[in-house]
C-alpha cells in the first residue's frame, strides 16, 4: 500500500516504514504528526484518487529529527559592471518516518485517538521583542526664559553699493 501526500508545497509518494525529509514541521522529535492532505491511495488493485484530496484518508508519521539541509550558494553577477554577490542558504528540514497509512474508514477511528499537533514554538526573536518592549521616557520640558534673545542685525545695502558691485 502506498499514498501520495502533500506537505510543504511538495508531493511525496510514501509507504509504511519510509523515512523522508520534508520542509520544517513545528514538532519535537518523537512526536506523531498527521498528514491529512492525501492525494492518492493504492491498496493492491484498489486505487482511490482525490479531487484534490481524499476525505477521511490519513497518513501518520513520527518526527525523527529536525535539521538543516546542505548549503546552497546563490551567486549573482552582471558582466562588465563589477557586480558580484555571493550568499548562502541552509533550509530547515524535518526527517519523518511513516508509521501508518489509513484509508477513509480506519482514519476516522484513528483521528479520535490521534494526538493534536504541537503548538508552534515561540521563536527567539519573538521572546526578545516581548521582553525588551518598554515605553520610552518623555523628555523633560525646557525651562522657560533660557532662550537666547540675541538679534542679528541685517546688513544694510544701499543702491550705490549694489551698482558698484555690478559694474566691476
Amino acid at each position: 500500500m502506498f499514498a501520495v501526500i502533500k506537505t510543504g508545497g511538495k508531493q511525496y509518494r510514501v509507504k509504511e516504514g519510509d523515512i523522508l525529509s520534508v520542509e520544517n514541521l513545528e514538532a519535537e522529535p518523537g512526536q506523531v504528526v498527521n498528514f491529512d492532505q492525501v492525494l492518492l491511495l493504492e491498496d493492491g488493485d484498489k486505487i482511490q484518487v482525490g479531487a484534490p484530496f481524499l476525505e477521511k484518508a490519513l497518513v501518520k508519521a513520527e518526527i525523527v529529527e529536525n535539521y538543516k539541509g546542505e548549503k546552497v550558494i546563490v551567486f549573482k553577477k552582471k558582466r562588465r559592471k563589477g557586480y558580484r554577490r555571493k550568499k548562502g542558504h541552509r533550509q530547515l528540514l524535518s526527517k519523518v518516518k511513516i508509521t501508518g497509512i489509513y484509508p477513509g474508514e480506519q482514519a476516522s477511528q484513528e483521528e479520535k485517538e490521534a494526538m493534536t499537533p504541537a503548538p508552534p514554538k515561540p521563536t527567539a526573536k519573538a521572546k526578545a521583542k516581548s521582553e525588551t518592549k518598554e515605553k520610552p521616557k518623555a523628555k523633560p520640558e525646557a525651562k522657560k526664559g533660557t532662550r537666547s534673545t540675541k538679534t542679528v542685525a541685517k546688513k544694510a545695502t544701499t543702491k550705490a553699493t549694489t551698482k558698484k558691485t555690478k559694474e566691476k
